[in-house]
């Protein structure tokens, strides 16, 4: 099956802490990702350390978290960075909430801040008096475009399930509304929506006790692709290859699964470009460039099988 892209609408650990070299007037750039264990960051960072050698006029310190749910890491990535004296922090937030405050300190510290991938929480922000624009994707039209794709393969009236995201995370949230907004649209019915942490073998155990609950299920919307790779694994265990699933990023592992048929389609956001894409809007505020404000939209695509 040949793929086809759909363009839409533009603890306490840390797993790792990478550095290119460069001079001491080169301005510092401190990433922040989640977690490394999942494909999407592992490329991420990948496009990250090929910009930086490509540009060569700044020097990248690069984080991730542990897992899924290891929010401390990143607010002590802050805290370091911060006592580092970094010129600009790039952060992909676990959590919304969460990490407003330390990246406020960041700001008051005179560091660039900013904030892709995963927006943070709008009340959180102002609560805490902070202004700070969001470079990412609309995750909920994305989410909506991978529900429609199961919406029209399944028909009115199918049975489907939803596998969340944290529920702490801006993007979970947004790509649930998204998914929920297909299930409104296509008329589908949903027996269960549950959070499986972004994790592979949490979606696998989440996913099978729903089957097992609902042998009946006809469709799964997975809020990112290492979830949909554990549905799919508690699919090949069931025996059961009638169910269709879709999920969220697009990463190489899954692009063989929309070929051969056991994946229906996912959503690439392009995460090998968007950190370094904003890397480039930081060190821009650093010459002298305006402040961003607002949403700054990056592009997504559905990918999907002839």
């Amino acid at each position: 099956m040949k793929l086809m892209k759909f363009a839409a609408a533009a603890a306490t650990s840390i797993l790792l802490s990478t550095s290119i070299a460069a001079a001491d007037d080169k301005p510092v750039v401190g990433l922040i990702m989640k977690s490394l264990a999942n494909e999407f960051f592992q490329n991420m960072l990948a496009g990250a350390e090929a910009h930086a050698e490509k540009r060569g006029d700044y020097e990248l310190r690069a984080v991730g978290m542990q897992n899924e749910t290891d929010f401390e890491s990143q607010i002590n990535a802050v805290e370091n960075f911060i006592t580092q004296g970094v010129d600009a922090i790039v952060v992909a937030p676990a959590d919304s909430k969460a990490m407003v405050r330390p990246l406020k300190r960041a700001m008051e510290a005179g560091i660039v801040v900013i904030n892709f991938d995963v927006a943070l929480d709008e009340g959180a922000k102002e609560q805490q008096g902070v202004e700070l624009a969001f470079v990412g994707p609309d995750n909920r039209g994305g989410a909506k475009l991978a529900g429609d794709a199961l919406g029209t393969a399944l028909g009115e009236g199918a049975k489907v399930v939803i596998i969340e995201g944290n529920p702490g995370a801006d993007n979970a949230t947004q790509r649930r509304l998204g998914f929920e907004d297909a299930v409104a649209e296509h008329k589908l019915n949903l027996l269960d929506s549950r959070t499986a942490h972004w994790e592979t073998e949490e979606a696998n155990q989440v996913f099978a006790t729903m089957l097992t609950a609902n042998p009946d299920i006809q469709g799964v919307m997975a809020a990112n692709d290492s979830m949909a790779i554990g549905v799919v694994k508690a699919l090949e265990s069931a025996g059961r290859s009638d169910i269709k699933v879709v999920g969220f990023d697009a990463i190489p592992a899954v692009l063989p699964m929309i070929e051969d048929g056991r994946l229906l389609a996912s959503v690439d956001q392009f995460g090998q470009e968007m950190a370094a894409n904003s890397i480039d809007l930081a060190l821009d505020v650093l010459a002298g460039g305006p402040q961003l404000e607002g949403w700054v939209k990056t592009p997504i695509e559905l990918v999907a099988g002839e």
